[in-house]
Parts: structure tokens; C-alpha cells; sequence
């Protein structure tokens, strides 16, 4: 099954010494994109698909099913591994079971799974707030428990840096990986010196770091990243705020000059027929 496959890849990209550098994706179009620009894992972001979907910023305002939905979707369009941002899990330690359940279904690798109140927020915005420590141990225990044999990675992520301080989110971070957590996310640190605090603090933990062009991360590279120990680096926003650029510039000079044949930074026709496979379909539509 796919599920499996696409998490054993992951569990083997992890088991590997070097960094895992992971784009994020809101779309079909951007995970096709990266698989094809060389990229072994894609990550969603739940803040790019909020507002790629609803034109909403990254409140909760997304639904499990309205999620699910469209991570799935991704997952069904590319053949490389989808780890998914599942916020809080959309519930308690039951309504993470079948959230991890449905992801499990889904044909996903992984899921991010955080410890903020509902409705949460974009791990670079003010006025976060975090859930007892125990509560989200046990929503980790569920989540273990749901993904049955299925392999699916479990990312435990904390927001508690930004409202107890980096000491708390150090404390929670054991706590997770003690209750079954495959990968430690401590979102959001605000220095160098935070995030080699947090690295020396998990020496055998795989990591991620979480950059943010603008957020409150420093934006290190991969290579600086991976000296320091972690295994993950999510670049979660850098697809959505660069289409989102070339965008508006497009519209700007469509506005302006009523066309678009001087404007450069367009795909062509022909290179995204063969994006989407268009012609794959042309065959197989003479078959039947």
C-alpha cells in the first residue's frame, strides 16, 4: 500500500546521515513542482493552505475535513513521501486517533502534530498559547496507537518557546519523544544560540528546524543546520511567498499594458502540459 511505502521511504531518509531539506507545498502544483525539481520529501503547510484555500491567515479557521482533503490529494499526486501539518490534531487524544487514522488512509508519511490551544495559530505569530504538557503526551500516545502498523511518522512539535519559555519547550520535547514521538519539532526559536541550545539537548533525537524567510527563526542554511544536528529543515513558506511575488507582478503588468507577452517569468504553455502530464492522458484517452 502506499502508506506504507511512502512512510518506509521517509523512515529510510531519516535513518541516512545527512540533512533532510523539505520544501513546503499548499497545492498539487507546488508537490508536483518539487518532485520534479529533485525534492525526496514535501511537507504541507497548513499556513500555505489556509490561505491558498480560504484566503485566510493561519487561525484554525481550516477544518479536519477541509485538511485532509486537500493533503490527501497531494499525496495521491506525487510519488514521493507527504509529511502533513495536522495542527492540533482537530480534538483531544480520540479526535487524534482518527485524525492519524484518516491520515494513515490518506497515503501519508507523516503528520506534525502541535501542542497549541484550538484554535491555534502560525508558529511565528503573537499571542500563542500551549496546552498542559500531559494533555499532548497523551494526544502522542493516541496518535502512536492509531497509526497501528502503518509506519506513519509522528512529529511532535511544541509551541511553548514563544509563551514559557525555551527551558518549558526543552521539557516538553522529552516528554514527547518519551511518549512515542518519532521526530522533536521546537517551533519557532529566536537566535543561533536557541537553536544550538535545543540541538544539544536531543543529540539523539531527529530534529527539525523550521525557516520562516521573515519569521522569527534565524535563516540559516541546511548545511549550517545540519552541523548543528538537526535532521529536518522545513522551508515552509518559500514556494507560497515566491509564486505569490511573481503573481502579482504578472497582474500588476496585465493591468498596466493589457497583455502579457513581454513578461518573462512565466512558465510556458507547453512546459505546464507536461507538469500536469497532459499527454499521458492524450494516450491513454485512445485506448478506450
Amino acid at each position: 500500500m502506499k502508506e506504507k511505502m511512502s512512510s518506509q521511504t521517509l523512515r529510510q531518509l531519516l535513518a541516512r546521515p545527512s540533512i533532510i531539506v523539505i520544501p513546503g507545498v499548499y497545492d498539487c502544483i507546488s508537490a508536483k513542482l518539487a518532485e520534479q525539481s529533485g525534492f525526496a520529501v514535501v511537507a504541507t503547510s497548513g499556513f500555505g493552505i489556509a490561505a491558498s484555500t480560504l484566503g485566510l491567515p493561519d487561525y484554525g479557521f481550516m477544518t479536519a475535513t477541509e485538511v485532509l482533503d486537500s493533503v490527501g490529494k497531494i499525496a495521491q499526486s506525487v510519488n514521493i513521501p507527504v509529511i502533513a501539518d495536522m495542527d492540533t490534531g482537530y480534538g483531544n487524544a480520540l479526535n487524534v486517533m482518527r485524525t492519524v487514522k484518516d491520515a494513515v488512509k490518506a497515503g501519508l508519511a507523516g503528520v506534525i502534530l502541535e501542542d497549541q490551544e484550538f484554535p491555534k495559530k502560525c508558529g511565528h505569530f503573537e499571542g500563542k498559547r500551549v496546552i498542559p504538557t500531559i494533555e499532548h503526551v497523551n494526544k502522542i500516545k493516541a496518535a502512536v496507537t492509531a497509526r497501528g502498523d502503518s509506519g506513519l511518522v509522528i512529529i511532535a512539535r511544541t509551541d511553548a518557546r514563544a509563551v514559557l519559555g525555551l527551558d518549558e519547550a526543552i521539557q516538553r520535547g522529552r516528554a514527547y519523544i518519551d511518549a512515542g514521538a518519532d521526530v522533536l519539532f521546537v517551533e519557532a526559536p529566536q537566535s543561533v544560540e536557541e537553536l544550538q541550545v535545543i540541538a544539544a539537548a536531543f543529540p539523539n533525537v531527529p530534529l527539525v528546524a523550521n525557516i520562516i524567510e521573515g519569521g522569527k527563526t534565524p535563516q540559516l542554511s541546511a548545511a549550517e543546520l545540519e552541523k548543528m544536528g538537526f535532521k529536518i529543515v522545513f522551508f515552509a513558506l518559500s514556494t507560497l511567498l515566491a509564486v505569490t511575488k511573481v503573481m502579482k507582478a504578472c497582474l500588476q503588468e496585465l493591468r498596466e499594458k493589457g497583455t502579457t507577452k513581454d513578461f518573462t517569468e512565466m512558465m510556458t504553455f507547453d512546459e505546464f502540459k507536461e507538469l500536469i502530464e497532459v499527454s499521458k492522458y492524450l494516450d491513454l484517452e485512445k485506448q478506450f
